[in-house]
């Protein structure tokens, strides 16, 4: 088959990884770069033997066989414009955006034009979060913890510790871990949500919550209590714990290896994949050259739906009450 020809919107940190990543899928090349900055485009473009160009739009009208858009949840708009607009396939990191409102409209006139789309949620695409899912299909879950903690971030003009630009640490970040809790235990119906404030003093270009707890009601009957903390400074990590009647799953660290115990079994482990972008942009190119979408664990709709797991637990710190999502 011929290769896939990718456009890149972003030539930031996410945008090399998925660079390094999508060298190793041998049906991939990227062929055009644009990023708000120059220098980091033409960087990038220079690293992939790709052709720079000035905008999107620009990218999109190129003649590409799919985009990847890999921005700031602040910067979203013009990129998926210029998919829809040339009918571009296209992948999208998490989290989707900052207005719930934008996204249902990109998702919606995806569907209406019938277009492949991806989201960034490649835990999903783990052989134990699909080893703990089929399992679940047999004993659902019944709750769950967990989170995503780290060290106060710098300061110096960053649009990461900005929430009206990143929406935060919650949105940014432990997206991931609500993805996973979806995923497993099903759609979610309520969220309410609570953050510390006032403990980082004098960062400039500081607006984010300090640490978060969100619990998350789903429509079977199941509860999630997911943190998050930007004031974890002598030690952090990603974990989730998930408990059915007799199954107990223990996701650690960012690659989500697998400690399984099940009463009256042997406990197993299973390790996490050290190349996962890999796995995950491999899917999309599969599907984008075949036409087949099967192989795409959360498509664009699917990681809107995520999106508004954390929006929500945004608004219900800002509100103090409980935010419906049904």
């Amino acid at each position: 088959m011929n290769p896939v020809r990718i456009g890149f919107v972003g030539a930031g940190g996410i945008a090399n990884a998925h660079a390094e990543a999508l060298a190793k899928v041998p049906d991939a090349k990227i062929v055009g770069v644009t990023d708000v900055s120059s220098a980091a485009a033409e960087k990038l473009a220079d690293k992939v033997g790709a052709q720079v160009f000035d905008s999107a739009a620009d990218l999109g009208k190129s003649g590409l066989d799919a985009l990847f858009i890999l921005l700031p949840p602040f910067a979203h708009g013009e990129a998926e414009r210029a998919a829809l607009d040339n009918n571009l396939p296209f992948f999208v990191e998490k989290p989707l955006g900052l207005d719930l409102g934008f996204c249902n409209e990109i998702a919606a006139e995806a569907g209406r034009k019938g277009l492949m789309t991806s989201s960034g949620y490649m835990n999903r695409y783990r052989q134990s979060i699909q080893t703990a899912r089929q399992l679940l299909q047999e004993e659902p879950g019944i709750m769950s913890y967990g989170g995503w903690w780290g060290g106060t971030p710098g300061g110096g003009g960053h649009w990461w510790p900005d929430k009206s630009k990143s929406g935060g640490q919650f949105h940014e970040q432990v997206t991931h871990t609500v993805d996973v809790a979806r995923y497993l235990l099903g759609e979610a119906v309520e969220v309410y949500a609570a953050a510390a404030h006032g403990f980082v003093k004098d960062l400039p270009g500081y607006s984010m919550d300090d640490a978060a707890s969100v619990t998350i009601r789903f429509a079977n009957g199941a509860v999630a209590t997911l943190m998050s903390s930007v004031t974890s400074n002598a030690c952090g990590g990603v974990f989730l714990n998930l408990h059915s009647m007799n199954r107990t799953f223990r996701f650690r660290d960012w690659e989500h290896s697998l400690t399984l115990l099940a009463k009256g079994q042997e406990t197993r482990e299973i390790p996490g994949e050290p190349d996962i972008f890999s796995i995950e942009d491999a899917a999309f190119v599969k599907a984008v050259q075949t036409k087949d979408p099967s192989g795409i664990k959360s498509d664009y709709a699917d990681g809107v739906k995520t999106a508004a797991i954390s929006l929500a637990a945004n608004e219900s710190i800002a509100t103090g009450k409980p935010v419906s999502l049904v």
